[in-house]
């Protein structure tokens, strides 16, 4: 008995010893997630130095082209930096209240001995609080988080490393420490385009002295430290412009289909089955749910993106016509809360109502019950019917 006494005092002991290493861990972690961003601003700030200071100050001669590199590298430069910023510290939007699961539902969820049961504890849910989901797991069952214990909504993702939830999650870039998301995807691109921008620039202005240093036609003159920026900044810039001339325009792609990375890979999944382009608006309206429709705020890295990044209108449901559509009944905010939201809804139920007074009997009560889920699937021949549950392993969304 004494011995199982003192093991415990030891193990009590030890237990703030403990705490202090996992903070260590903790820091050390979180340290670690920086050093990606901080060897970009090494490399930016070296390029600085090796084309501002070497090649336009000492070895470009000509006093017109000297002005003019200058300002575009430094226009450029300042657009990069400012859109890398914005990449890195704009974090997404929590999850609204609304969406939050009750410890009494998270306790039916926990007890449900069947999917089926699951299931029918989240649609209370989504009915209640009147929540816009259309997506669904591949058994058609209401996403939910359980780390989070939220609802998710359409096109949000749990991320590990963030620790919660991100709306309309695109990936974790380890390049800003950051979730690419709906409040920074537009801030990430436009990253992307300048800092391609200015590998190009220094590329364009350096290849001159590059070839020249490459034939030995330099002068000799030259130090040789500046031979050797000239060199490395130019194989440099050159090796990062591939790169993300590649990236970029794998984006362009995903932007003009309206997919983020992780739908790339996986097709979201609505009540009628999987669909690649069920948000798709077509490719001028895809660009412009995301860059906004002021045209002024295009390419500065100001957030003008439609919508609030929980409802997405669907090339099924909504068509091209984007006024109002991105409108959401939910927000964690009351005053930022659109006046007619509630309005938005209403006007969406009584739609599904109008439809539902002119179906048969036998399409009656399956209207009905998409009435009430907010989901439906128009068919060819004009009714309106759900679709059916697939019986299916639920994949793990993360």
């Amino acid at each position: 008995m004494v011995e199982v006494l003192r093991m415990e005092e030891e193990d009590g002991g030890s237990s703030p010893e403990r705490q202090n290493n996992g903070g260590i861990c903790k820091i050390c972690l979180e340290i670690t997630k920086w050093l990606p961003v901080l060897f970009i601003l090494i490399v930016i700030s070296w390029s600085y130095y090796a084309f501002a200071i070497q090649v336009c100050l000492f070895m470009i001669t000509e006093l017109w082209l000297k002005i003019l590199t200058l300002i575009i590298y430094h226009t450029v430069l300042i657009l990069f930096l400012w859109s890398y910023w914005q990449t890195i510290f704009c974090k997404s939007g929590r999850v609204p209240k609304k969406f939050k699961i009750s410890q009494t539902d998270l306790d039916r969820v926990e007890s449900a001995q069947t999917e089926q049961e699951v299931n029918e504890v989240l649609e209370t849910i989504v009915r209640a609080q009147q929540l816009p989901i259309q997506t669904r797991t591949n058994i058609s069952q209401i996403r939910y988080c359980e780390k989070c214990s939220v609802v998710k909504p359409d096109r949000t993702h749990h991320c590990s490393l963030c620790g919660r939830c991100i709306l309309k999650m695109d990936h974790h870039c380890p390049w800003v420490n950051n979730c690419v998301c709906f409040d920074n995807y537009k801030f990430f691109v436009l990253f992307l385009v300048y800092a391609f921008l200015y590998c190009f620039v220094i590329f364009a202005f350096t290849m001159r002295y590059f070839i020249e240093l490459w034939n030995r036609e330099l002068n000799e003159k030259e130090p040789i430290s500046a031979k050797f920026h000239v060199l490395f900044v130019f194989f440099v810039a050159t090796m990062f412009a591939v790169s993300l001339v590649s990236l970029f325009g794998y984006h362009c792609y995903l932007i003009t289909k309206n997919r983020s990375t992780l739908e790339s890979f996986r097709s979201p999944i609505f009540r009628d089955g999987p669909d690649r382009k069920g948000f798709s608006l077509g490719s001028y309206y895809n660009f412009v749910e995301i860059f906004g429709e002021d045209k002024r705020k295009w390419f500065l890295p100001v957030f003008s993106s439609l919508g609030d990044g929980i409802s997405f209108p669907t090339r099924q449901s909504q068509g091209t016509n984007l006024t109002g559509n991105y409108n959401s009944i939910d927000t964690t905010d009351a005053s930022s809360t659109s006046p007619d939201i509630d309005r938005f809804v209403e006007v969406k139920v009584e739609a599904k109502t109008e439809d539902f007074n002119h179906t048969n009997d036998s399409d009656r009560a399956g209207t009905q019950n998409g009435v009430n889920h907010l989901q439906r699937l128009s068919e060819p021949n004009g009714n309106i019917s759900p679709a059916p549950i697939k019986d299916e392993t639920p994949l793990v969304y993360f």
